[in-house]
């Protein structure tokens, strides 16, 4: 066998074993429960801060971690830890992606993604 076939067949063997790793690393979109069924696993959950409870953001004591309560799309109640300092706007997103994995009963949540509301959403016709 040449060379060349055995270096191209190495490529390809590489290439794949590359593609495998990705697809079993990516994060996918879920909820609390999936998240604490596969706690060694990153997910993106999706749903609302749950104005009912108090958030928690100390940045003389500790900038970097800021705590509140979201309920996902499926209803479920969940303690979230996310560690950076509190997003400007946080008070006025609508909906939240939350990334990270869950430890018990919390989910450690290593970056966030809101939906604010739009300027443009309540636009009055002038008559």
């Amino acid at each position: 066998m040449k060379k060349i076939y055995i270096v191209a067949l190495v490529i390809v063997a590489i290439g794949i074993g590359v593609i495998l790793t990705s697809l079993n690393s990516t994060a996918t979109y879920s909820n609390f429960k999936e998240a604490r069924e596969n706690p060694d696993r990153e997910y993106h959950v999706v749903g609302k801060r749950d104005t009912t409870e108090m958030m928690a953001y100390h940045p003389l004591q500790n900038p970097d971690k800021f705590e509140f309560y979201m309920i996902d799309q499926s209803g479920e109640r969940r303690k979230v830890v996310l560690h950076k300092s509190k997003p400007q706007d946080f008070d006025k997103s609508e909906q939240i992606v939350i990334i990270g994995k869950m430890n018990g009963d919390i989910f450690e949540a290593e970056d966030i993604l809101m939906k604010c509301p739009s300027k443009y959403n309540d636009v009055q016709q002038i008559k």
